[in-house]
């Protein structure tokens, strides 16, 4: 585990994140006097940001809007959404424990999302847990963002990290595109957001839970190193 970079996605594999960004996504679309969207239509559009739920919202009340109304549907998203960012979002089950053991064990932690980068410093800030990460990026830290695997690859970098003992976690089939086309190896968490099981996308392992994320990192790693 010394030296391994393990970089995580953020909603929907670290955290919890559907409550607040459906509650949001319903907030700005209240402002035309539409019904509730339910948490289940929406949050398979999560990985894809706030705009697709607003898009994937207006779809679902049967309601097409140009680009300047869906921009000023996304602003009132936003507003709402940065101070309401951790209402009731959590990491998820036994995520923090084995977070803290990689970290004792020398490895390096990252997050690479498609959430902007300050509303995933400020979410990981006020769930008490940015410090276990040596870097986090979002969809802005770079001149392109998931499934472009220099999102992936730059992050693993400013981790000071490397990719030949690296591994990508995370919950929808961005991630796992990403890390193939990065080269990394992927976890893919069957307890997120993704619209398919997320063996689909064929990542080098599934897990259910993160009791399992361990011996599945490990495993891994010694095939990286078995084949370096």
């Amino acid at each position: 585990m010394h030296n391994a970079t393990l970089v995580f996605d953020l909603d929907g594999t670290l955290v919890d994140t559907a409550p607040d960004l459906v509650a949001a996504t319903n907030h700005a679309l209240a402002d035309l006097a539409l019904p509730p969207v339910p948490a289940e239509t929406l949050r398979h559009a999560i990985g894809f940001g706030a705009r697709r739920m607003i898009v994937v919202g207006l779809k679902e009340t049967g309601v097409t809007l140009d680009e300047p109304e869906v921009d000023r549907l996304l602003a009132r998203f936003l507003a709402y959404y940065e101070p309401n960012i951790a209402r009731e979002s959590r990491p998820f089950e036994g995520a923090i424990a084995v977070l803290e053991q990689f970290r004792a064990e020398g490895a390096r932690l990252a997050v690479c999302t498609n959430k902007r980068l300050a509303l995933a410093e400020q979410l990981l800030a006020e769930l008490g847990v940015r410090d276990l990460f040596t870097a986090v990026t979002g969809r802005d830290s770079f001149p392109v963002h998931k499934p472009h695997p220099d999102h992936l690859i730059g992050t693993i970098a400013l981790a000071g990290g490397d990719r030949a003992v690296a591994v990508m976690v995370g919950d929808t089939g961005i991630d796992i595109e990403t890390a193939r086309a990065a080269g990394v190896p992927s976890i893919g968490c069957t307890f997120g957001y993704s619209d398919v099981p997320v063996a689909t996308y064929d990542p080098e392992a599934v897990v259910e839970t993160y009791a399992e994320l361990d011996g599945a990192v490990r495993r891994l790693l010694a095939r990286s190193a078995a084949s370096a």
